[in-house]
Order: structure tokens, then C-alpha cells, then sequence
């Protein structure tokens, strides 16, 4: 190992250099650096190359505020490898600057020579030898891309220039990387050139693309994002975060999509790609345009325009990969909960369903079923013998799925833990030792996915385990969450070993968005692996466009609410027109207590979503079926017997999104995308034909008159029976969907069972409809071994009006191997308002059934209208209320607000004594970043992130709403234990006073006398999370204790400001392009440490008092103060 310094200008960015693994002339990566203006001669030195060899030639080259770099142009000793690890560049001798944008070497100029020898410090002397060509800094001037053909017709790629084509990294997004970078001619010279072409320039070291459209254009996608569908106004953070009870504005979730589905006014489809597995910002705030800000370089891939909405999405999986075909009982009903604590739960949890005659395919093991939180181990106690669990689970017609994190508990003598450290496949820090952090069992460290090798070792690791019982696996925490940290995860500045084929050795930056991917990628391999003759289920929380070709997907850590109820839908949506189409939520919410009218009510539209799974999180009331009375049980039934029923409509919907990329869920404006009403409903969508009316309002029923129907002929009908707190049903005219028989789980149904065709005519008088049926698991289907039927129904002469005549329903052809069965085939043919016909017949053979005379026709619509009033009037909905035991959450208690000419404050004393909004009046901007339960302005009584203080239950000592003259005043207590209170103090003027006052202290009110009056160490922790307007643009400024004026940009990344560092009373976070700051103020003499956290969209400015124990006479308190002032 040799190790060397470098020291450059304060102002400079930390870099390093990536892998060189052959003797041959290769590039090198290694960051453009931000140098002040008045550099022209620069001494360095490399922090930490891993030498095999004993020389290695290198050439860098700067010039002012440029950079210009060489590629690796000679090895000393020729004949042998020499691997150079990686290299990290200190910004000044007190702060190491942030990890930035990544370039390969340009080819062609002067060398300079580096010697590195084993053991030995070495030197290296940067001199400005010839003026640059390329510009790392300094912000290009806006100009058009350009592109070359990809994929097929209507599909480009677009670069900035020839050299940044060259320079950007693999795709991970492609199915195949090489595709990206093939150019496709054109065979016959009649495709169209670009109808969009990208502008871009350079800010930063940042690409910042945008594409402009029609006016009235509509966004979509974004993939994993709570609020709208209709992303248009909207800014999403592409970095995977553990979003625990997420918001409707939170920027940045679990997943990464830079996608986005484009509508355009004339209803065709277009998608663009921001092809970077960075931290990008996807800005549609401005009307009809896309703006994309990444670190240099990474293409844009356009994809269109198409005629229907659909098309693009079929034409991006020639790029990404389709869904995985499931096995057909992962599309049953899933029950989970955080956790069944034994073997024995599991068995009455199953026991239970079948009893209850409540459809339902899978259990859901989560990490409770762990020894010690390590992974693949079993409890000796709890369960004890997963196999015998299994087999008794598979006898009653239950899979079994498990969860592994990726965390392996840091331990000795643990054999995961111990061959992982043989194979060296941790991720590593800066320093080259494996990184530890905190998650479950304590103490973790975390395999490095990016690593062929380490993929290999942990596909062996799922093999082993899911020989023991293992019908499925569920990844979680896997963007990686890690506890006890700011950013929720593994530092930047963390080393990837990669493969070339990937991008090779980089920093954690480069890989976080799809280390989750990469993890269910080696999931999945595994377990194809241990049962090459079954399809791997595998679900996982994190990934990044593209990963549906291994894993499902759900909506993450959701809370027991009407918002999230009503967001669920909206999000699947997303996800499905980012490629992700095997995705739901957790029904019932995960967080917090569902009340039987909500988990009725969500049981209802959960049931019809392509994933369909019910979880709860520990501490909460039980959330099966059955836990909410009877009314609610008899609901749930309901909607489970009808997701059974349309099981042969979703397998076949699923085998199309396999076979095609279209999604088995699409929003209603796929039915008619001219259609500008259709472009913002949220509580409907389309299951191929059929569409599904939802309501999502806690007051509201279900009724057909409030429902938005898309052009053309809709039939209303029921499916085992109506009531108003499910979703209406409606099939398309002009379509055939297939039903199956009343089953329990997959496993009772079989190819010789009865079917049912629905039918609704167009206004022709036709309709066509599929079916795909195959084993439901294995891949004889990739050989043949299916049958798909294409059947057709026409009534001949039909105006509109059923009135006699004959309806032909036969199969007009077949695709597969598989002969047609002897079975049953019934027809349900509607005629309008739930009214139906029915016919009887064989499958294969052609069925005629009789229409009645118009009179009858009417009678029967009228007679079915009248019985779907009356039932839907004599069914009770289950109460909205909360019970004494659920709390926190849904408690029902009341935000105060505070307001005056120049503040609006709402604060939440039951959960923390938070402040979660702090809107500025004059300019109605909320600087907080904040969600009901975490986030906004917290304080915690401890060093330690979300120490006590931040979720206990407040009291209000003292409230004082002044309406004239005088403060508006709020006075707060929690208790956090051991005889300390957290006590808060704020103040608004209702004068002319533009300052929000806060003063906060930890205080001891009763600390034991063995303790001699002293409480534990305590620290007083300010924790202000506050949302940036213009994150790329926002910076802390200010004077430091020692007089020095301080400037710091988003790195995303922290910095602790101690001593002299530390703000002289006075910091502000300045965003130039609103052209306001918000000061903050405070006692220097209280504060210890000012430390800023940046986030994807957000910044936190701490305030921290010492570390000490308190008593009675001696708290510990900071008084500050907030002001927005122009800049």
C-alpha cells in the first residue's frame, strides 16, 4: 500500500482514480477539479494507491480553472499488472472536500511521469503546461446535443460532445449495456430524425439537459414517487433513501427512476432517459419542459414519439428488460407483518385464513425469524425447523417468502461474516478497511454488489438458504439504510470495487443508486440457482431502472392514512410507466393504526393492484382480514374473491408485461389519450379492458354517477357482490376477459377447470379478448408449453340497441403447444347496468347466445339497476374511529398554528413538540422539509441522530394567541426520560417584528440523589431540516469565530464546524435565484458545534451545546432566532 498526500486549495473538490487492471494504454477516471482562479502551479500528493507493480506512469494535467487529463500511457515494467485501487484528493489541511463528478483521461497531450513505489511517499508536481480543451468549471454556453440512432427507430442517444460520449459511464439501466452504445443504421432511409433535441450546458461540474415541449404536455413516471400522478410542477431527487412514513412532497424515495413518460397534447407517448445511476435532479416545475442536473457526463436516451400511450413503454424494455414472469401464486394475496414472531404465529396466521375462507397464496417471514438479526440463520428457538414449517405451510396452500438485508452483523466467528472477509467483499471505506455501520444486529458490514465475484458468493449464500424452506426472498434495507447517521446511509467517500463492466472502482456516489438492483440481481441468481426448474420470486425495497428484470417492488414504509391510501394508487401508476409494473403497497398502511373503515376500504383497491400484500409494522394492532370486526372481514372477503376470480385476466396481463413491457396497470388516459379529463384522475385505472372505480375519501361511497368514464361504451358489472366501500367495476366494449372459479389459492385451480368469458360488444357489435395459460411456474412456456386463446364475439346487424339477433362466441386462433382442454366454458355477456346473459358451452367449440327482444333487454337493466341500489343501500360501512390504544399516529389531536404578517407555523406537540411547516408569508415559501412524523424542525437530547426528544409526547405548558399587539406565544415539555425534560420556548411578534424566536433547553427536573443530582450526559440537539427551492445554486454562507468568510455548496455530505470554525452567532442559507437567504442567529457561547448536512433537496443547519450531565442548576439550553431577508 502506498501512501501519499496531497494538499490543494481550500476551495477544491476530493477526487480519485479508478481502476487500471491490464498493461495496455487504458483510461483512468479521476474528477475534474474546481481550481480558484489565480492557480497556475499546484503540489499534490495521492492518498492511498494499491500498487502491484513497483511504477506506474500517470499524466494530469491542470490550467487555472480548468483541468485537462491524460490517459495511462505507460507501465514501468511492462510485462506486469498493476491495479491502481484508488485515490482520494484532500481539500486543505483541516477539511476534505466532496466526492464530485467523475472523467475519464482524454488521449493526446504532454506526459507528465509519476513514480510510486511500494512503501515509499511520493510526489507528484501538477504544472499548467499548455492550455486545456477541457473546461471542468466554468459554465458552457447553452447548445444542442447530439445524437445518433440507438435501439431501433425512434429511439436516440444524445451527448454533449463526441468526448463525453466516450467518457460516460456503462449503463446499468440497459438490459444490455452494449446496446446503448451501438449505433443503428437506418435500413431503408425512412426514419425520422429527432423530433426533440436536447439543449444542454455545464454549471459546476454538473450536466444540466433540458428538453422543451407543446404547451399542454403531461408527465408521468419519475418511478417511485408519492403525491400526483401527474408529475408536471413537480421535482423529484433521484438518490434511494429509507423514507420511513414518506409525504406527498417528499423528493427522494427508495427507488431511482430518471424517467420520465411524456404525454403530448395530441395524446402520442414519449420517454426520456437520463442514462446515470448518480444523485439527478428531475426538475418539471417549468411548464412542458424537463430539466435533468447530474455530475458530468451521462447521455439523455429519448424514446419516441408513438401513437399510443403504450408503445413507448414496450419499445423502453427493448432497452431495460421486462418484468421477470412471476410464478402464478405470487400473484396471489401476500400476508405479512413485521414480524410472526414464531413458527407456531405463522401456523395459526395460515390456520386462520382457511378457516375464515379468505383467499390468500403467501406468508411473509420478516427479520424476526432471524437469529440475532443475522442473516441467514434461524432462531433455534422460534423457529426451529424452517423445513417442517414450510411443508406444513405448502400442505394448506401457502408459499413461504423470507427477508434478507444486506447488513451481515460484524462478528467473528459468524460464517457469513467470516467468508465474506475470505472473499474481501465488503464495501470499504476511504481508507481501504471495510466499512461498519449500524443497522439491526448492531455493528454491520456490506457486501459489495458491484463485484462479479461477491454476486457469485452471495448467489451460493441464496442457494444454501433456499434449500431450507424458502419458496421466496424479500431484500430489504437494501438502498443501503444505515442507522444512526444523518444521510441514512453509507458515506460517499466508501469504495466499490467494481468490475469494468460497470463502471469499475468507484466511490459509494457513483453506486448507491443501484446497489439495491445489484443486490436483488445476485438475489435472484441465487435462488434460479438452488431451483433451476422454478421462477425466482424475489421483492425488494431499493432499486433503479431496470430492476424489474430480477424483483417486485413495493411502495416502502407507508402510514395508516386516507393520503397514503389515496397515494398507493397514483404510485403504482408511476411505477408502472417507469418500467416497474409488478408493484403495490403495503394495504392497510405500514406505519401506524388502520380503522376498519380504511383497511376495508384500501383491502378493496389493494386487491386488484398487480401486487397485492397486506404488512404492518411492530407495535401496532394486528392487521389481517379478520382483526377489524366483522363487517370489515366480510369486505376484505369479498375483495379477495374477486382478485381470484380475475386471476387468468392478471396472469395474462402479467405474461403480456413479460413478453412486451406493457404494463399490467395503466392510468385512465391509456383508454383515450386525446382525452384531457382522464390526464388527472387518480382513483381509477385500467387493468387492460377493465377499469376500476375507486374511492379513496373517507365520506364517500362508492357511486357510479361521480365515476369519470373515457369515451365509448363502459358496462358497469358485479363480481361476487357489490358494496359501497369497494370499487366499482366496468369492462370496456369491444372486450372478452377471462374469469376463473371461486378458489382458496393458486393451487386449487387446474388447466381442466371450468371458465367464464365476460363480454361487452363495441359499438360495431364485436369484441376480442386473450387468455394465456401455462404451468404457472418453470419455463416450459420458454419451450412452447403453453396455450394462448384469442377469442371473439360479434352480434351481426347491431346498431346499438340489443334487440334480437344471435351473439357467435368462439376462439378465432391459438399460440402454443398445449392442447385446448375438454372444459366448461360459460358466457356472461353484458347488456347494461349489471345486467347479463348467460350461455353455456365447451371451450374450443363456437356458442351462440340468444338476445331477447329490446323489451326484455330494458326490463332486465332496469331490474338490475334497481337491485344494485338496494344492495348497495342496505350495506353498512365499517366506523372510522380509533380506538384508546392506538396512538401516536392517528391520534386525533390538533397542529397548533402560529401566524402573523410574517410567519405561519404549524406544530405537532404530540409527536416531538415538532415544527413541520414554517412558511414565510410575503413569499409563501415553507422552508421546512417535513412529513407529520419525522422531519421539520426536531431537537434531541443527545449527540446521537434522533436521540430523545424527537417522537415523545409533548405537553403545552403555556399557549398564547395574541390577535393584535403582542407575541403569539407557545410554551412545550416532553419527557425524555431519566428525570429530564426537553423544554421549547416559541415566539412570533403580531408588530412589525420579522424574527421567529426559538429558545429550547434540557432541563432536570427530578434526577435521583444517587446519581448525586446529575443526569446522564446530555447534549442539546438543534435539528432544522429545510427544503431547498434550488438545491444545485443554495449555499451556507458566513463569518467563522475567527473571521474568515466561509462559502459552502451542496457536496452532498456533512460538515462539523468546531472552535474557530464555527459561525461567529450568525449563519445563512442562500439561495441566489429566489434571491433570499434565511438567516439563522444564536448565543455563540452556547453552541459547540454548527454542523450542515446536505441532503437531495434538503439542508440541515444544526446547532449542538456541549456534552455534559445537567441538574437542577444547571441546564443547557441554545436561544436562536430565524429571519428571511432579500440578497
Amino acid at each position: 500500500m502506498c501512501l501519499q498526500m496531497l494538499h490543494l486549495p481550500h476551495n477544491f473538490c476530493s477526487s480519485r482514480i479508478e481502476s487500471c487492471s491490464t498493461v495496455s494504454a487504458q483510461s483512468l477516471v479521476l474528477q475534474r477539479l474546481r481550481l480558484s482562479s489565480h492557480e497556475k502551479k499546484l503540489q499534490a500528493s495521492l492518498l492511498h494507491w494499491k500498487c502491484t507493480d513497483k511504477q506506474i506512469a500517470a499524466s494530469i494535467f491542470l490550467w487555472k480553472h480548468h483541468c485537462y487529463y491524460n490517459r495511462i500511457d505507460e507501465l514501468i515494467s511492462a510485462n506486469r499488472q498493476a491495479v491502481l485501487s484508488f485515490c482520494r484528493i484532500e481539500a486543505g489541511p483541516k477539511t476534505a472536500g466532496s466526492y464530485g463528478p467523475l472523467t475519464r483521461f482524454p488521449a493526446g497531450t504532454q506526459k507528465l511521469a509519476l513514480r510510486c513505489e511500494r512503501s515509499r511517499i511520493c510526489k507528484l508536481e501538477l504544472r499548467d503546461k499548455r492550455a486545456p480543451k477541457v473546461f471542468a468549471n466554468m459554465a458552457r454556453p447553452t447548445s444542442d446535443m447530439l445524437w445518433t440512432r440507438i435501439v431501433g427507430d425512434k429511439v436516440f442517444r444524445f451527448d454533449s460532445s463526441e468526448v463525453e460520449r466516450k467518457q460516460s459511464f456503462p449503463s446499468l439501466s440497459f438490459l444490455d449495456p452494449i446496446v446503448r452504445e451501438s449505433i443503428v443504421e437506418d435500413p431503408n432511409g425512412l426514419w425520422e430524425e429527432p423530433t426533440f433535441v436536447p439543449s444542454f450546458n455545464s454549471r459546476s461540474g454538473h450536466q444540466i439537459v433540458t428538453l422543451e415541449f407543446p404547451a399542454n404536455t403531461s408527465f408521468y413516471g419519475t418511478g417511485e414517487v408519492s403525491g400526483s400522478l401527474e408529475r408536471s410542477g413537480k421535482r423529484i431527487i433521484t438518490w434511494n433513501t429509507d423514507a420511513w412514513g414518506y409525504g406527498k412532497g417528499t423528493s427522494s424515495l427508495y427507488q431511482s427512476h430518471p424517467w420520465v413518460y411524456v404525454l403530448l397534447p395530441d395524446g402520442s407517448s414519449f420517454g426520456v432517459l437520463a442514462d446515470t445511476t448518480r444523485r439527478c435532479e428531475v426538475d418539471l416545475r417549468k411548464e412542458a419542459a424537463i430539466t435533468f442536473s447530474a455530475e458530468s457526463p451521462f447521455p439523455i436516451i429519448t424514446f419516441g414519439p408513438y401513437s399510443s400511450p403504450e408503445e413507448v413503454l414496450t419499445v423502453l424494455s427493448h432497452a431495460t428488460g421486462t418484468i421477470a414472469m412471476p410464478p402464478k401464486w405470487a400473484i396471489g394475496y401476500h400476508q405479512c407483518r413485521w414480524s410472526y414472531e414464531t413458527a407456531a404465529r405463522v401456523q395459526e396466521i395460515a390456520r386462520t385464513f382457511r378457516e375464515k375462507k379468505l383467499p390468500c397464496d403467501v406468508i411473509w417471514m420478516d427479520i424476526d425469524y432471524m437469529e440475532g438479526f443475522r442473516c441467514f440463520t434461524f432462531d433455534p428457538a422460534k423457529f426451529a425447523d424452517p423445513l417442517a414449517l414450510t411443508e406444513s405451510l405448502h400442505n394448506k396452500g401457502f408459499n413461504a417468502i423470507w427477508m434478507i438485508d444486506p447488513g451481515i452483523k460484524y462478528e467473528s466467528g459468524y460464517f457469513v461474516y467470516d467468508a465474506g472477509s475470505l472473499e474481501d467483499a465488503w464495501v470499504l471505506k476511504a481508507n481501504g478497511r471495510p466499512y461498519v455501520g449500524d443497522v439491526w444486529p448492531g455493528p454491520c458490514v456490506f457486501p459489495d454488489f458491484t463485484q462479479a465475484k461477491v454476486r457469485n458468493w452471495w448467489a451460493e449464500l441464496i442457494r444454501d438458504f433456499s434449500l431450507k424452506g424458502v419458496d421466496g426472498i424479500w431484500n430489504d434495507m437494501n438502498e443501503p439504510a444505515v442507522f444512526k447517521t444523518l444521510s441514512k446511509t453509507m458515506p460517499g467517500s466508501n469504495i466499490h470495487n467494481g468490475d469494468e463492466d460497470l463502471g469499475g472502482c468507484q466511490n459509494h456516489l457513483h453506486y448507491h443508486n443501484v446497489y439495491g438492483m445489484l443486490m436483488a440481481r445476485s438475489t435472484f441468481e441465487g435462488m434460479q440457482l438452488a431451483k433451476p426448474n422454478k421462477r425466482p420470486f424475489v421483492l425488494t425495497r431499493a432499486g433503479y431502472i431496470g430492476s424489474q428484470r430480477y424483483a417486485a417492488t413495493w411502495t416502502g414504509d407507508n402510514l395508516s392514512n386516507w393520503d397514503h391510501l389515496h397515494m398507493s394508487i397514483s404510485m403504482a401508476l408511476n411505477l408502472g410507466l417507469s418500467g416497474q409494473t409488478f408493484a403495490g403497497p403495503d394495504i392497510g398502511g405500514f406505519a401506524g393504526n388502520a380503522t376498519p373503515k380504511l383497511f376495508a376500504r384500501w383491502m378493496g383497491i389493494g386487491a386488484l393492484l398487480p401486487f397485492s400484500r397486506g404488512h404492518s409494522e411492530t407495535g401496532t394492532i394486528d392487521h389481517e382480514p379478520w382483526s377489524f370486526g366483522k363487517e370489515c372481514e366480510d369486505i376484505c372477503r369479498v375483495a379477495l374473491r374477486r382478485r381470484y376470480h380475475l386471476l387468468p385476466h392478471l396472469y395474462t396481463l402479467f405474461f403480456r408485461a413479460h413478453s412486451s413491457g406493457a404494463p399490467v396497470m395503466t392510468p385512465l388516459f391509456f383508454a383515450d389519450p386525446k382525452d384531457a379529463r382522464l390526464r388527472k384522475i387518480e382513483n381509477s385505472f385500467l387493468l387492460g379492458s377493465l377499469l376500476i372505480s375507486a374511492n379513496t375519501h373517507p365520506t364517500k361511497l362508492a357511486n357510479p354517477k361521480e365515476c369519470v368514464l373515457p369515451k365509448g361504451v363502459w358496462h358497469r358489472f358485479n363480481l361476487v357482490e357489490n358494496h359501497p366501500d369497494l370499487p366499482l367495476l366496468y369492462l370496456r366494449g369491444g372486450s372478452i376477459i377471462p374469469l376463473g372459479p371461486s378458489i382458496q389459492h393458486v393451487g386449487e385451480s387446474i388447466f381442466h377447470d371450468g371458465l367464464t368469458l365476460l363480454i361487452a360488444l363495441d359499438e360495431s357489435g364485436k369484441a376480442n379478448g386473450v387468455l394465456y395459460e401455462d404451468d404457472g411456474d418453470g419455463y416450459g412456456y420458454q419451450k412452447g408449453e403453453f396455450l394462448l386463446s384469442f377469442y371473439e364475439a360479434e352480434l351481426p346487424n347491431f346498431h346499438g340497441t340489443y334487440d334480437g339477433g344471435e351473439v357467435l362466441v368462439k376462439v378465432k386462433k391459438t399460440e402454443g403447444q398445449w392442447a385446448r382442454p375438454k372444459r366448461p366454458l360459460q358466457i356472461n355477456f353484458l347488456i347494461g347496468e349489471g345486467a347479463q346473459l348467460e350461455a353455456k358451452g365447451l371451450d374450443g367449440e363456437e356458442i351462440r347466445l340468444k338476445i331477447p327482444p329490446v323489451s326484455v333487454v330494458e326490463g332486465l337493466v332496469a331490474a338490475s339497476q334497481e337491485a344494485f341500489s338496494a344492495e348497495m343501500g342496505s350495506k353498512s360501512s365499517p366506523e372510522d374511529i380509533v380506538s384508546d390504544e392506538q396512538k401516536g399516529l392517528r391520534s386525533p389531536r390538533e397542529l397548533i398554528e402560529l401566524t402573523n404578517a410574517h410567519w405561519q407555523l404549524k406544530v405537532v406537540p404530540w409527536i416531538g413538540g415538532r415544527i413541520i411547516s414554517m412558511v414565510h408569508s410575503s413569499t409563501g415559501i415553507d422552508w421546512l422539509h417535513s412529513r407529520l412524523e419525522i422531519g421539520g424542525y426536531e431537537e434531541y437530547s443527545g449527540a446521537e441522530y434522533r436521540s430523545p426528544g424527537c417522537v415523545e409526547d409533548y405537553s403545552i405548558i403555556k399557549k398564547e394567541i395574541q390577535e393584535s399587539d403582542g407575541q403569539n406565544f407557545l410554551s412545550l415539555e416532553g419527557d425524555i426520560g431519566g428525570g429530564l425534560v426537553l423544554s421549547r420556548i416559541i415566539k412570533i411578534s403580531n408588530t412589525s417584528d420579522k424574527i421567529l424566536q426559538i429558545g429550547s433547553k434540557i432541563i432536570a427536573k427530578s434526577v435521583g440523589a444517587g446519581s448525586g443530582g446529575y443526569s446522564r450526559l446530555v447534549c442539546l440537539r438543534i435539528h432544522p431540516t429545510f427544503q431547498l427551492q434550488n438545491p444545485l445554486e443554495t449555499v451556507v454562507k458566513f463569518v467563522s469565530v475567527d473571521g474568515i468568510a466561509r462559502v459552502y455548496t451542496a457536496n452532498f455530505g456533512e460538515t462539523s464546524l468546531r472552535d474557530n470554525d464555527r459561525p461567529n452567532g450568525k449563519w445563512m442559507l442562500v439561495d441566489p435565484i429566489s434571491g433570499l437567504a434565511l438567516v439563522n442567529r444564536f448565543n455563540v457561547e452556547e453552541v459547540a458545534v454548527c454542523l450542515i448536512h446536505w441532503g437531495p433537496c434538503s439542508c440541515n443547519l444544526e446547532l449542538w451545546s456541549e456534552e455534559r450531565p445537567v441538574s437542577k442548576d444547571s441546564p443547557l439550553g441554545i436561544s436562536h432566532e430565524y429571519e428571511v431577508i432579500d440578497v
